[in-house]
């Protein structure tokens, strides 16, 4: 069983609540197998909000059911107020984030679940950064990391996500679309999979037609996937966009690139609702979290539907650890 370190998220929001549902739920087995990262203060407040009845333990997993918890202390933690955008709430949560990364490329940890945090609190403490992406590339030093979203029927990788439409056609490019390409063939292998079939959206409505609405799928995407089976990748495509994803939910493709955020994002929420789960790919770690805010209209009133983080949870208890170069 893998051994997951649960971030707290940003402790203004409803990262600790989720938590400390998800672990409730959790058999004694289960909880053993986590490491909970976060301030004591506000894991506890969670725990007492929703009426739980396990304790943190500062070391290992008791038979009993008690949750192992890693202290990383907030900065002013009294002053941290339910629901506000506040720089120490976003600090405290950048510290969660730097503390399992640290131990996940130690190999202390096996995968890294996050709760939310919140993008403006990040950049009020100093990092301006875009989030949890930013906090991954800071940490393991990668120049790049791509969003996957991932649910039970379908899984969409991006070549781009926050640009512009203007400039997302910019960033589809051979070098952009192959290196996606590689990244998702490797990603759907850690679910299990030895031999992905990688399907790639076209960027443009029915992928150009022969240049009529475009020449930047003959131009950069049919060079990239040619590269791509070069290389023993099983990559299909480019597929329009009106077509590709209903094929990957009937089962023809394991995973399909995005050229840009809507064209990703969309189906992939409305398909997979709660279920679906951010993956960052691309990294020396593995991580999954959830694909929701930090809700602060609902904070701490111990009403937050904790489903996503718990599909976070089992799709990191699935994957296959990295192989190590």
């Amino acid at each position: 069983m893998n051994k997951i370190g649960i971030t707290m998220g940003d402790p203004s929001g409803i990262g600790p609540e989720v938590v400390c549902k998800a672990l409730s739920a959790m058999s004694n087995e289960e909880r053993a197998g986590v490491l909970v990262i976060g301030d004591r203060l506000f894991m506890e407040r969670a725990r007492d909000l929703i009426g739980a009845d396990f304790q943190f333990v500062a070391e290992g997993g008791a038979a009993d059911g008690s949750v192992p918890l890693l202290h990383v202390e907030a900065p002013n933690a009294a002053d941290i107020k339910p629901g506000e955008i506040q720089p120490d709430a976003g600090e405290a949560a950048c510290r969660c984030v730097k503390k399992a990364v640290e131990l996940a490329l130690a190999g202390e940890i096996d995968v890294v679940c996050t709760a939310s945090l919140h993008k403006t609190a990040l950049r009020e403490a100093g990092y301006n950064l875009s989030g949890h992406a930013g906090l991954l590339k800071l940490f393991t030093g990668v120049k790049k990391n791509y969003a996957v979203l991932a649910g039970p029927k379908l899984s969409v990788i991006h070549v781009s996500t926050h640009v512009s439409l203007a400039n997302a056609a910019k960033y589809c490019t051979t070098e952009t679309v192959l290196d996606t390409i590689r990244v998702a063939n490797e990603h759907v292998k850690t679910t299990g999979i030895e031999v992905p079939r990688v399907a790639i959206a076209g960027l443009n409505p029915h992928c150009g037609e022969n240049g009529h609405y475009g020449t930047e799928d003959d131009d950069y995407v049919v060079p990239a996937v040619a590269a791509a089976r070069e290389e023993g990748i099983e990559a299909f495509g480019p597929i329009p966009g009106d077509i590709v994803f209903e094929q990957a939910v009937n089962g023809k493709y394991d995973i399909v690139v995005a050229q840009y955020h809507d064209q990703g994002h969309i189906p992939a929420k409305l398909i997979g609702g709660h279920d679906c789960v951010n993956v960052t790919a691309g990294l020396p770690i593995l991580r999954t979290s959830v694909d929701h805010g930090t809700a602060f209209d609902i904070a701490w009133t111990g009403v937050a539907d904790p489903g996503n983080m718990q599909a976070a949870l089992t799709m990191a208890r699935k994957m296959k650890p990295l192989k190590k170069a």
